[in-house]
């Protein structure tokens, strides 16, 4: 599948609630980084926390 395809699938972004200053995830659930890209090329993570 190309890269373009897997990331509209994907989402390039999530919201996640924070509870008592920790990220509220269930048991099972986890935060994970994707890049579908061939080669080595530099990306920028921008993480926003609004309160």
């Amino acid at each position: 599948m190309p890269a373009h395809l897997k990331s509209s699938v994907i989402g390039p972004e999530i919201t996640i609630p924070i509870t008592g200053g920790r990220l509220n995830l269930g048991t099972w659930q986890g935060i994970y980084f994707c890049e579908f890209r061939n080669g080595t090329r530099r990306r920028r993570l921008v993480l926003t926390i609004f309160s």
